[in-house]
């Protein structure tokens, strides 16, 4: 007997489904809001969730990354009572199991139901397999146990990989913790970076040349491709490969054989293929950048890598990490961490993803030396900066400028916002939080008045403050107009 949950705010609906799937002899529950649905999906385990899309406190689609972060998630059948294409594609890339629309007919929903139980009952079976071996693989938030998740699927498996993420954020790691963990691990790991071959060396790096076959071909060389015989090929960045490459690839892809540069003989070789990239195949192959036929073999299995701005949960755990491994590398005491110091990475947008985070990491560790606990004043001082502006731009609605917008401080926002205080204040350690807004608040009141020309009418309404409290500042700064 299976238990199954309804979040629908159609009460009517709830009751002719708890009907069928009761009838069905299954365990049925329904919760008629997403906070009611996520606090009965927290406390107990249900084998599938038949989710609505539109829902008085949100959209159901928002608290998919949430039901698929859980240790054993359920199988989700989202519905909706209108045709959405583009939601659709949301939820499958989420990880659902179906999508109908309602109304369904009972036949439809025993169908989907009965195949999704089924589909769970081979998965919890394979669950009881020996646990995949992620020590080098950090993360708790719900959007990366997904990939986990998937990671986990695609080295039980020796289907074609395609893992999509931006730049850094460990597209090659999870690579070659699918390859390690599948039964090609004795095999080779080979590493092809698409984007660093030139057009006239990716057929020689690939496939190997004969000796003779072209101008400095002065020995028999062996193809990448032939080197992952029995093991893994990954194709890194693999949207750099050149057209003219494509076709050729493909057919390896599809036949397992290949001819070297010069030689009239074609080998084989049995590798397992995992390819990444940073950019939109889809896209490209619109754009006849890249062949659709390529795409179509390489993405059996699609793996998509979160930026670590989506997953501020990770920091934490990734920093611990990295710093210890850091110190073992180095040969340093194990090092704590200051209160500040997770603060300010928490607090930055992370362009660079994890592989920033731990060259910043790193530079941090050096930076401190011998002394036993980091702080944020070891942290590089363009990093404070960017945060320290993005704490005053919350605070005042408007950023500190650089020294090239002068011309245009006239005539937008508040004029360069304590731009003289960063130069010290960055070379020492940050005063707590309280005080930082203290200083801030007292240099907006100063270049308020300047501003103004001490007007009190215009500096009530460039502030939106009223009388009284624009006074009471004053007297806490001890300033005067």
């Amino acid at each position: 007997m299976a238990q199954v949950l309804i979040i629908d705010d159609d009460f009517e609906i709830c009751e002719t489904m708890e009907s069928l799937i009761t009838r069905l002899t299954h365990q049925c529950d329904a919760a008629h809001s997403l906070d009611e649905g996520l606090q009965k999906i927290r406390v107990n385990s249900y084998d599938v969730v038949f989710l609505d899309v539109r829902l008085p406190d949100g959209n159901g689609l928002d608290i998919l990354p949430e039901i698929m972060g859980l240790s054993m998630p359920p199988e989700v059948i989202i519905l909706t009572g209108k045709g959405d294409p583009d939601g659709a594609e949301l939820a499958i890339k989420g990880g659902v199991w179906d999508y109908l629309l309602k109304p369904s007919s009972v036949r439809e929903i025993s169908l989907t139901l009965g195949r999704a139980l089924k589909y769970r009952e081979e998965k919890v079976g394979k669950a009881g397999e020996q646990p995949l071996d992620l020590a080098n693989v950090v993360g708790t938030s719900p959007s990366i146990q997904a990939s986990f998740k998937l990671m986990a699927e695609a080295a039980r498996s020796d289907t074609n990989v395609l893992i999509n993420g931006q730049t850094g954020t460990g597209k090659e790691l999870f690579a070659s913790t699918i390859h390690s963990n599948s039964k090609r691990k004795s095999g080779q790991f080979v590493v092809v970076d698409c984007a660093g071959l030139t057009e006239s060396l990716v057929e020689s790096t690939l496939f190997g040349h004969r000796k003779g076959a072209f101008t400095g071909a002065q020995s028999d060389r062996i193809g990448l491709i032939k080197v992952a015989d029995g093991g893994t090929l990954f194709l890194d960045e693999v949207g750099e490969m050149p057209l003219s490459i494509q076709k050729a690839f493909l057919r390896v892809l599809q036949e397992r054989t290949f001819r070297p540069v010069g030689d009239t003989r074609e080998q084989t070789s049995n590798f397992r293929l995992i390819a990444a990239t940073n950019r939109d195949l889809d896209e490209m192959v619109e754009n006849g950048e890249f062949r659709s036929d390529l795409l179509f073999r390489i993405k059996t299995m699609r793996i998509l890598l979160p930026p670590l701005s989506k997953r501020p949960v990770d920091i934490r755990p990734l920093a611990e990490f990295q710093v210890k491994r850091l110190c073992d590398q180095y040969g340093m005491a194990k090092k704590t961490f200051g209160s500040d110091f997770f603060a300010a990475l928490e607090s930055y947008e992370w362009p660079g993803n994890v592989r920033e985070l731990f060259n910043i990491l790193e530079r941090a560790v050096i930076s401190a030396g011998d002394e036993k606990t980091l702080y944020a004043m070891h942290l590089p001082r363009t990093l404070r900066i960017q945060v320290a502006k993005s704490q005053i731009k919350k605070m005042t609605g408007s950023e500190v400028l650089d020294e090239t917008d002068a011309d245009a401080v006239e005539t937008s926002g508040v004029r360069k916002i304590g731009q003289e205080i960063f130069e010290d204040i960055f070379d020492q350690e940050l005063p707590s939080l309280r005080e930082f807004k203290g200083i801030a608040e007292k240099v907006y009141l100063g270049e308020l008045i300047r501003q103004c020309g001490g007007e009190l009418p215009k500096i009530l309404e460039a502030s939106k403050l009223s009388r009284s409290h624009f006074y009471s500042l004053l007297k806490k700064y001890d300033l005067s107009m």
